[in-house]
């Protein structure tokens, strides 16, 4: 039976009923325990169907299997290669058998897992090697394969998409665990905890590259609890607190290992029984809003003994002289018309790129078209002008897929604030993006407040976007005209401050950081100046660093530093 562009449960079904069941009925044959039944029970009616979910369950194997076959919501548009399954080993034998038994791993697992072994290449030993091998399935189609050597030498599948290990064994279920390896999973799955899945590429301190989830995003949006039982390491703190960031704190729960790296070493010391009590008792992810002591009592720690952390910067040493920032807050930048505000909000987003890896959303009415606006980020990242022989070229290549992958535009025939931030959300479960810049605030409209007070209107909009940058731990740029501009003396528009937007002192009082930036036609350079900084360690109040544009590359040039090399920042003197 086939249907088109059919929707179920989030997913475009390109062959429905692929075990030949009855569609409608809502109790049927099971497709995974039939078989093996006596003749008189192969047609017992043991499963019921949920053809709006995709799902099915049997109440004779407690097994859940899926009704359909779909292509994933928003694929990518990168081409993997997918593994031809002849590839896959043999099921693990004596040897590889009995090093699993050191681990608490039975054959069984090791069975239920498909977990095989095979002769594979190895470039970290340049050579062939006995491994070890996890199959990475989605639905019944192999996606990749994870190959480990007896010296913990790991790769996966040259080419081949990244995903969740053992992704299908979450489907059916309203809870799943997240791990950070195989061997978690085999864990698990050893105490008898069967919906667990496990990162592909483990965790790195300085990388929440997490592309895999923007893969398998799918499968966890219906869950209402997802258990981080991630190592025991700052690595996996990281990642656990990355995770929390992309799937929200509501549905987090954390899992204590009492001193154990991880699931595998705490099956080893404590068996089957306890893992899976340290489990099922995981403790859910502080309340939002509310902290005692104890919550923050790392961080309180660490600034005792090491002081504030600092800032963020953008890698313009004159700018990061007397500006910094946080995540979790918000910049509002203004300045008169053509003064170049977006354009240096387009550097900041560089700059952070460059020294941090994060990726920005734009919500820009006014960069539009989308390829001018990538055109103009490809000349900053690129540091100069691509030209018609450049395309192509391994450099295009390598700048077009830099901006590709780390710069996203949201696109609306009317941009309204609550879509911008819903698009955002998304953003940031999938993609990661750590900054979200909206340009102008006036044609990003608020259309669900119902009061006519500007004052009142203006801190609703940007108390909604406070509520977001934290709830994400996202940076949130505001570009803001004024709307009030004054001639000095000698006929020259002044300078504006963040009084002069619309709304006046709201904006001064709730943004977290002010920026003005600022053209000086004649001396033909460009001011930034720090109208506001919310915490005394991040910059100094005031203060100006002041660039030249240079045209070709749309880059800010920094004129000579305000500061002497050595000289102190303000709030260390």
């Amino acid at each position: 039976m086939q249907i088109e562009d059919k929707e179920i449960n989030g997913f475009l079904i390109d062959e429905f009923n692929q075990y030949s069941l009855e569609a409608g009925k809502t109790q049927g044959v099971c497709p995974l325990c039939s078989a093996d039944r006596q003749p008189k029970n192969k047609k017992a009616k043991c499963a019921s169907y949920d053809w709006e979910r995709g799902l099915g369950t049997c109440h004779n194997c407690d097994d859940s299997f899926q009704l359909h076959t779909y292509q994933r919501k928003g694929n990518s548009t990168k081409e993997y290669i997918r593994p031809d399954e002849s590839i896959i080993g043999a099921l693990v034998e004596t040897k590889v058998e009995e090093w699993f038994k050191t681990r608490s791993i039975s054959k069984q697992t090791l069975d239920d897992l498909r977990v095989t072994e095979g002769v594979e290449y190895m470039p970290q030993t340049g050579k062939s090697e006995n491994t070890i091998q996890f199959n990475y399935f989605m639905g019944d189609q192999l996606i990749n394969v994870k190959y480990r050597d007896g010296r913990k030498n790991f790769k996966l599948y040259k080419g081949a998409e990244k995903v969740f290990y053992n992704v299908n064994s979450v489907v059916g279920y309203d809870w799943c665990v997240i791990v950070e390896g195989e061997m978690d999973v085999l864990a698990l799955h050893e105490a008898g905890i069967k919906n667990v899945i496990s990162v592909p590429n483990g965790a790195t301190l300085n990388s929440n590259n997490l592309d895999y989830l923007d893969n398998c995003i799918d499968y966890l949006e219906d869950k209402s609890k997802i258990v981080l039982a991630v190592d025991a390491d700052e690595a996996g703190r990281a990642l656990r607190q990355e995770f929390i960031r992309r799937l929200g704190a509501e549905v987090c729960y954390l899992v204590d290992f009492n001193g154990n790296k991880d699931a595998n070493d705490f099956l080893i010391e404590h068996g089957k029984n306890e893992l899976r009590d340290v489990v099922n008792s995981s403790t859910q992810v502080p309340l939002e809003g509310v902290s005692t002591l104890r919550d923050v009592e790392g961080e309180l720690l660490d600034f005792v003994h090491n002081g504030f952390k600092p800032g963020f910067q953008v890698g313009l040493k004159n700018f990061d002289d007397i500006f910094s920032t946080y995540t979790s807050q918000f910049i509002t930048v203004t300045g008169i018309p053509s003064s170049g505000k977006s354009d240096f909000v387009d550097q900041m987003c560089i700059g952070y790129n460059k020294n941090y890896g994060w990726k920005t959303a734009f919500a820009s009415p006014e960069n539009k078209p989308n390829y001018l606006h990538a055109h103009k980020l490809m000349r900053k990242t690129w540091e100069g002008m691509p030209t018609k022989a450049d395309v192509g070229s391994t450099k295009w290549n390598q700048v077009t897929e830099q901006v590709n992958d780390n710069y996203f535009f949201i696109d609306a025939d009317r941009y309204t604030l609550d879509e911008v931030l819903k698009k955002g959300a998304e953003l940031v479960k999938r993609k990661g993006i750590k900054c979200l810049v909206i340009d102008p605030y006036n044609k990003v409209r608020d259309v669900n407040s119902k009061t006519e007070d500007v004052n009142r209107y203006t801190m609703e909009y940007l108390t909604k976007i406070e509520v977001f940058a934290k709830k994400y731990d996202v940076l949130v740029m505001v570009v803001a005209h004024p709307t009030k501009m004054y001639k000095d003396k000698d006929g020259k528009i002044e300078e504006p401050t963040m009084y002069n937007i619309k709304g006046g002192g709201e904006w001064y009082d709730a943004s977290y950081h002010g920026l003005l930036v600022h053209r000086d036609y004649d001396a033909k350079t460009v001011k930034v100046k720090v109208l506001k900084v919310k915490f005394q360690n991040l910059g100094e109040n005031g203060a100006e660093a002041h660039f030249t544009w240079e045209p070709k590359s749309g880059s800010y040039i920094p004129l000579a530093s305000n500061m002497a090399e050595n000289e102190p920042m303000p709030w260390e003197t």
